[in-house]
């Protein structure tokens, strides 16, 4: 086998190794989940206890979400997390009408994506997708999340002073060298979780050195079950709608791109129907987060990154993951916990994982496609605005017409786009 698959997306392993190997994929993927409640959240004033509600309701709907991909969606071995495109439009629609708004848009535009979905109109343009678009748009899946990946190490986002680098760095690294070391040389059971291993070992470092901060942990509850509309009766505006309905035209063209990569990591055959029974799945879970009161979903690339890196591609053990995810949206206290793992242990986490996306694209377009000058211009030219879109300030791209910004923000769009244009042109 080209990618070395041990457990296939058909196999089982047994219970213990599942639920161990799904916890993983729920730590893979908490850290940027749990970011985009708190980036929205703190965005639009909501308190603290709001926070933790809106992280709580996040865990369910994902949880829900990653359940309905991998029975009735596409069934790949693939976990649902909260998309970054959708922060944009949930802080600006959440600071001026509310967050019943996003509610009602996220609902709304859960129903069209599924629609989009049912009728087929995702599969149809499958051909658009040819093995030189797919490559470039794995690769910069991985090279999007690069960024996140260092500020993380160099825990950015919780201290942009600069004063906890020496700290940060120090975890980070003995994080990511223990994860690398667990995944290349471990044995048995135990090469088969780098990720918890690494995030142990990280989290306890973390303690004696003051970066673990479980502040949030004693002020929530040990057991709360989440209740529908938290936010209150859904509010649906047209504008709200409309400015939502950009990020879900973002998040599908990821999803298709996501859906290849991981068909090609767990070298299982990928059709129109698995194409459109995926995004018609992400479609209803938008709209049952909405019901929920949390946030747009979307396929994880993180998660695509673990299966590479584990060799473990069996859809029994993402299922797990998605049961955890629901179990501890009932325990708000073990979410706590999460959700104070230090950035730079996910800085350690992320940097072999990300990388591993972009490593993936970059086989792919080794073993299908001919590196002539035509492919070499549309790989080239497709990785340089793919890669440079996204460096553009948010007041520059509140010149461009919404959708045009919001697809500019996220490289992979536009990388694909641009890819997908000019190999039908350059024909």
């Amino acid at each position: 086998m080209a990618n070395g698959i041990k457990v296939g997306i058909e196999e089982k392993v047994e219970l213990k190794q599942a639920v161990l190997l799904g916890f993983q994929h729920v730590l893979a993927m908490f850290g940027a989940t749990v970011t985009v409640p708190l980036v929205v959240g703190t965005a639009i004033g909501l308190e603290q206890r709001e926070i933790a509600l809106l992280i709580q309701v996040v865990l369910l709907a994902m949880g829900i979400a990653t359940l309905l991909q991998t029975t009735i969606g596409s069934r790949y071995p693939i976990v649902q997390g909260s998309s970054f495109a959708f922060i944009p439009g949930l802080i600006s629609i959440g600071k001026s009408l509310g967050l019943a708004a996003v509610e009602g848009a996220l609902i709304v535009g859960g129903l069209i994506e599924a629609a989009i979905g049912a009728f087929g109109i995702v599969g149809k343009v499958k051909r658009l997708f040819s093995p030189v678009v797919t490559g470039v748009t794995i690769m910069l899946i991985g090279f999007s999340l690069a960024h996140v990946a260092v500020k993380y190490t160099f825990n950015f986002f919780a201290d942009p002073s600069g004063s906890t680098i020496p700290k940060a760095f120090f975890i980070a690294l003995v994080t990511f060298s223990t994860t690398v070391y667990v995944a290349l040389k471990g044995k048995g059971a135990l090469r088969a979780m780098p990720v918890i291993v690494g995030a142990l070992v990280g989290y306890i470092l973390s303690i004696p050195l003051g970066m673990a901060d479980l502040g949030l942990v004693k002020e929530l509850p040990l057991v709360n079950v989440p209740r529908p509309l938290p936010w209150g009766t859904p509010v649906f505006e047209a504008s709200a709608i409309i400015t939502l309905l950009f990020a879900f035209i973002v998040s599908i063209i990821e999803s298709v791109g996501d859906y290849h990569a991981i068909s090609a990591i767990s070298e299982a055959p990928i059709t129109n129907t698995n194409i459109n029974r995926g995004i018609m799945s992400e479609g209803l879970a938008c709209s049952i987060a909405g019901v929920f009161g949390a946030c747009g979903t979307t396929s994880y690339s993180e998660n695509i990154g673990l299966v590479a890196l584990t060799k473990v591609a069996s859809r029994q053990v993402v299922q797990v993951g998605g049961a955890i995810l629901i179990l501890l949206a009932m325990i708000p206290k073990f979410s706590g916990v999460l959700a104070s793992l230090p950035q730079p242990v996910l800085g350690g986490l992320t940097i072999a994982l990300y990388g591993m996306i972009s490593v993936t694209g970059l086989r792919l377009i080794k073993e299908k496609v001919e590196l002539n000058d035509r492919n070499m211009v549309i790989i080239a030219s497709a990785l340089i605005v793919g890669l440079g879109a996204p460096q553009l300030p948010p007041e520059f791209l509140e010149h461009f017409p919404r959708i045009v910004g919001s697809i500019l923000e996220s490289g992979m769009a536009v990388g694909a786009l641009t890819a997908i244009l000019l190999d039908q042109l350059l024909r």
